[in-house]
C-alpha cells in the first residue's frame, strides 16, 4: 500500500497496455464479516490489498478472531472463535461503512449484537432503517442508542417475508446473513441484485446455507441450524474494471482489463460504445480502445443492473472533456456531486441542480490542486488529471487507497506520469 499521500499527475497522457483486476472491495469486506457465522478457519482468496480490508481485519480481531493476510497470494484466513465478541466498537466502525455487515452474523449466531453507527464515505445519509426493519421482521428487538445499533433475539430469529422499499445492498446482505441461521423460511422481496450480493450468497451456500434466487429481486433463504467454515475466491472488482474502461476512453487510450467481466458492466460499457469506444472480448477479460475525442453521453445512476453510482464520477470526468453537452442524474447517493466543485477547479464546465449535473465538454482541463472527498471521487479526479494540461495534485489520496490496489503503479505502467508526494 502506498500510504495516505497525495497523487501528483502530469498531463495530458494517453493510457496504453494491460491491467489485472484484484478482487472486489465491496465483496471481500462482506465475505469477511460473514465468516463470523461459523467457528473455525475460513479462507478467502483474491482479497485486494487495500486499506479497507485492513480496517475490517482489525474489527474482526477486536471480536476475538485471528486474521492473517498473505499479500503475495492475496489470501486471507479468518479463525473465528466458538463465541466471538458481540460489540463492534466505534473507533474501528467509524472508519468503514461495511462494518455494519457484522450486525446480521453476530445477531443470528449469538442472539445479541452491538455495532457502532458506521462512518466511511461522505456521499449521503444512507440510513440503517432498512437493516433494522429487516432484522425486526425476523423477530429481533433493535434500536439505536448512544451511537450504537443494539439488537437482541433471545429466542433466536424466525424466518419471515421481508419487502424492501429500496433494493439496498447492505440491508439485503445483513438480512441474508441473519436469515441463514433463523428457524424457517425468509423471503427478501425487492432484494439487491448486485454481483457482490450474489458472491456473498454463493459463499454462504458453500458454508452450508440454503439460498435460492440470487441475482433476482426475490431471494429465498431456508434456515439451517449450523454453518461450517469454507474456502472462497472473491469475484473481480467491476467498479475498478469500469474505472479502467473510462480511463481508456477519456485518454483516447487502449487498455486490456484482465479479469474484467463484461456481463457485470453491460450498461457502462454500452455507454462507452455510444461515446465512441471500441470494446472487444479477450480470452481473459476485455479491451477498451478509443481513437477519438469521446462524445458526450447522458447517464442515470440506478441500482444494479443500472449504471452504478460508483462509476458516476468517472462518467462526469469523461463528459467534462467530451464533445457536446450531457446530463448526469444521480438517483442513489445524494452527496455524490460533492466532488464537482473540485472538478470545476480544473476548468470543467458543470452546473449542478439537485440530483442533475449539466456538463458542457471542453477539449482539455487545466491542472490544479484538488481534494478527494471519497474513494470514487478521488479516482475520478486522478483520471481528470490525465486529461489536464500541466500538474494536478489530488490531496487526501488515502481515500483512493481504500478502494484501489497500487493505483499509481498501474497508471505508470500504462504510461501516465503519476507520483505519490
Amino acid at each position: 500500500m502506498e500510504g495516505s499521500k497525495s497523487f501528483q499527475i502530469t498531463g495530458p497522457a494517453r493510457l496504453q497496455g494491460s491491467v489485472t483486476l484484484s478482487g472486489a472491495k465491496n465483496s471481500a469486506l462482506k465475505l469477511m464479516a460473514a465468516a463470523l457465522l461459523a467457528a473455525g478457519k475460513t479462507t478467502l482468496q483474491n482479497v485486494p490489498a487495500i486499506a479497507d480490508v485492513e480496517i475490517m481485519a482489525d474489527l474482526l480481531r477486536s471480536l476475538g478472531c485471528v486474521v492473517d493476510y498473505e499479500s503475495s497470494s492475496q489470501t486471507l484466513t479468518i479463525d473465528v472463535p466458538e463465541i466471538p465478541g458481540h460489540r463492534a466498537e466505534y473507533n474501528l466502525v467509524r472508519k468503514l461503512r461495511a462494518s455494519i455487515n457484522v450486525l446480521g452474523p453476530l445477531l443470528t449466531r449469538l442472539g445479541s449484537a452491538e455495532v457502532a453507527l458506521p462512518g466511511g464515505d461522505a456521499i449521503g445519509s444512507r440510513g440503517l432503517d432498512f437493516h433494522i426493519k429487516g432484522l425486526t421482521d425476523l423477530g429481533a428487538e433493535a434500536h439505536s442508542e448512544h451511537g450504537y445499533v443494539i439488537a437482541t433475539a433471545t429466542d433466536g430469529l424466525k424466518g419471515a417475508p421481508i419487502s424492501l422499499s429500496f433494493p439496498s445492498v447492505g440491508a439485503t446482505e445483513n438480512i441474508m446473513t441473519a436469515a441463514v441461521l433463523a428457524k424457517g423460511v425468509t423471503t427478501i422481496d425487492n432484494a439487491a441484485r448486485e454481483p457482490d450480493v450474489v458472491d456473498l450468497g454463493e459463499f454462504l451456500i458453500a458454508m452450508g446455507a440454503k439460498i435460492e434466487g440470487l441475482g433476482s429481486s426475490l431471494i429465498t433463504i431456508s434456515g439451517v441450524s449450523k454453518l461450517h467454515p469454507t474456502t472462497h475466491a472473491t469475484l473481480p472488482d467491476r467498479i475498478v474494471a469500469g474505472t479502467w474502461a473510462f480511463a481508456a476512453a477519456m485518454t483516447q487510450g487502449d487498455i486490456t482489463i484482465v479479469g474484467g467481466r463484461e456481463d457485470h458492466l453491460e450498461i457502462p460499457l454500452d455507454k462507452l460504445v455510444q461515446a465512441g469506444a471500441v470494446i472487444t472480448t479477450t480470452s481473459d477479460g476485455f479491451r477498451v480502445k478509443m481513437d477519438q475525442r469521446p462524445k458526450a453521453i447522458d447517464i442515470v445512476t440506478l441500482p444494479y443492473p443500472g449504471f452504478p453510482t460508483d462509476l458516476q464520477p468517472m462518467a462526469i470526468c469523461m463528459n467534462a472533456i467530451a464533445e457536446g453537452h450531457s446530463m448526469v442524474t444521480e438517483n442513489v447517493f445524494e452527496g455524490r456531486f460533492m466532488f464537482v466543485n473540485e472538478l470545476k477547479r480544473l476548468g470543467a464546465n458543470i452546473t449542478v441542480d439537485g440530483h442533475h449535473a449539466a456538463i458542457n465538454g471542453i477539449p482539455l482541463l487545466s491542472g490544479a490542486p484538488v481534494v478527494a472527498t471519497d474513494i470514487r471521487a478521488g479516482a475520478g479526479l486522478v483520471l481528470a488529471g490525465l486529461v489536464s494540461e500541466g500538474i494536478t495534485i489530488v490531496e487526501d489520496g488515502y481515500h483512493v487507497d481504500r478502494g484501489y490496489t497500487h493505483f499509481a503503479e498501474n497508471l505508470r505502467a500504462l504510461g501516465a506520469q503519476v507520483a505519490r508526494i
